[in-house]
C-alpha cells in the first residue's frame, strides 16, 4: 500500500463540527479508493451520501468506522469532540459510531432478542429492548424467532434495532432500502425520522437517491472517491443536470 501522504491531502482541521469528516484518504491494498473526502453533519441531522456504483460511498463509511478495510491512511474523523480517526474499530463503536452494513450481519442461530442483547454485552448500553420493540413492533412479535429467518425488511429493522442497543451518536446506514418492497421502505423511512427526533445524527448511503434525498437535510455526492457536491438535499432534487451527471436520475 502507498503510505505516502496523498498530494491532494489538506492540513488538519481546526474546529470540527459535531460529526466531522475531514480530508480522509483510504486504500484497499494499492487501490486508492477514498481520495480526500470531507463533510460536516450537525447534531441530529441526516446526510445522504450519494454517487454511482464504485464512487466510494461504502468505503467511506467503513473508513469512518475504522474497520481496517479499507485502511484509513490520512485525515480526521471527529464525533462530539472525540477523534475517531485515532481509534480502533471497537473504540469507535464505544465512542458512539454505529454502522449498519449492507449485508446486515444478522447472527445465525440466535433469536431476534439474542441478536439485540449480544450488542449490550459490554457498555455503553443504549436503547432498552422495550424501546426498540416500541420502534419496531414486528421485532417484538418475533423476538423468539431466529433472526436469519426474518424477511428482508424485518432483518433490516433488526440490524438497526441492534445498533440502537448501543449508545450511539451517529448512525451510518449502508443501503438500508436494498431489496425491500416500497411499503417496507416507507416504514423504514418513518423509523429514521423518529430516530432523528431522538437527536441521533445519521449518514445514509443509498442507491435509491430520491428516497434518500427526500429524507435527508443535506447531501454529499461522490465521484471516483472525491466530493463533487456538498449542499442541501433540496439543491440536488432541484438540479436535474447534477442528478443526471452523477446519479443517473
Amino acid at each position: 500500500m502507498n503510505a505516502e501522504l496523498p498530494k491532494n491531502a489538506k492540513p488538519a482541521s481546526k474546529a470540527p463540527a459535531y460529526f466531522s469528516v475531514w480530508d480522509i484518504h483510504a486504500y484497499y491494498g494499492e487501490s486508492y479508493i477514498v481520495q480526500g473526502v470531507s463533510f460536516d453533519v450537525p447534531e441530529g441531522e441526516i446526510l445522504a451520501l450519494l454517487g454511482r456504483n464504485g464512487a466510494g460511498k461504502t468505503s467511506t463509511l467503513r473508513a469512518i468506522a475504522q474497520l481496517g478495510d479499507p485502511i484509513l491512511t490520512h485525515g480526521e474523523v471527529w464525533l462530539d469532540h472525540q477523534p475517531i480517526h485515532s481509534m480502533k474499530s471497537f473504540q469507535a463503536s464505544q465512542a458512539g459510531v454505529g454502522l449498519v452494513p449492507e449485508d446486515r450481519r444478522i447472527i445465525q442461530g440466535l433469536t431476534v432478542e439474542e441478536n439485540i442483547l449480544l450488542a449490550q454485552i459490554a457498555p455503553p448500553i443504549g436503547w432498552s429492548l422495550d424501546r426498540i420493540y416500541d420502534l419496531f413492533p414486528r421485532l417484538g412479535e418475533r423476538r423468539k424467532q431466529e433472526g436469519t429467518t426474518l424477511s428482508g425488511g424485518e432483518q433490516q429493522m433488526l440490524a438497526i434495532g441492534r445498533t440502537l442497543a448501543r449508545d450511539i451518536k451517529v448512525l451510518l446506514l449502508d443501503e438500508p432500502y436494498e431489496g425491500l418492497a416500497p411499503v417496507i421502505v416507507q416504514e423504514i423511512e418513518k423509523t429514521l425520522k423518529i430516530i432523528k427526533e431522538q437527536g441521533i445524527t445519521t449518514v445514509i448511503v443509498e442507491q435509491n437517491a430520491v428516497a434518500a434525498l427526500n429524507l435527508a437535510d443535506r447531501a454529499v455526492i461522490l465521484d471516483t472517491g472525491r466530493v463533487v457536491f456538498d449542499g442541501t438535499a433540496k439543491e440536488v432534487l432541484d438540479n436535474e443536470k447534477l442528478r443526471q451527471e452523477y446519479l443517473a436520475i
